[in-house]
């Protein structure tokens, strides 16, 4: 009779010893479904330089091969010097069409443009805006987004 209960017991303990460490599994599978992305990275570019520019690029698409287009969600924050390269006639301009192609979002800061006196009529096609480039990464990472600075 003991060694009936005993294993009864066990049976009920074990069930909520599992039940504790895997009652989070479906919130975090939920929260995920409902995101649509298993991983969420923001990059941040504030330099002029065609170099760091490429090396972001090369991150960026290298992550959506390594992780899966379905699997990520992307954005490149701009702002300071580095705006001048999201402009029409930018030397990385190609390559900021194919990583927008290829479902990367890259975002321009207003306030850098508006300093710059640049507009979004300056801009390559499938730029989004933000008022605060600075702010806007703040919101990214407070979402839970890995930030890169190359």
């Amino acid at each position: 009779m003991h060694k009936i209960l005993f294993k009864h017991y066990f049976f009920i303990c074990l069930v909520g010893f599992l039940g504790i460490f895997t009652a989070g599994i479906p919130l975090a599978m939920a929260q995920e479904k409902a995101s649509g992305t298993a991983y969420k990275v923001v990059f941040q570019v504030t330099d002029d330089d065609t170099r760091k520019w490429n090396l972001t690029l090369v991150n960026a698409m290298n992550v959506l091969a390594e992780l899966g287009k379905r699997n990520v969600a992307m954005e490149i924050v701009v702002y300071g010097p580095a705006i001048d390269m999201l402009k029409l006639e930018s030397e990385v301009a190609p390559r900021v069409d194919e990583a927008i192609s290829s479902g990367v979002k890259v975002v321009a800061c207003e306030n850098t443009m508006r300093g710059a006196h640049i507009t979004a009529a300056d801009m390559l096609p499938g730029i989004r805006y933000t008022r605060s480039g600075v702010a806007y990464l703040i919101k990214k990472q407070k979402e839970g987004y890995a930030y890169i600075r190359p």
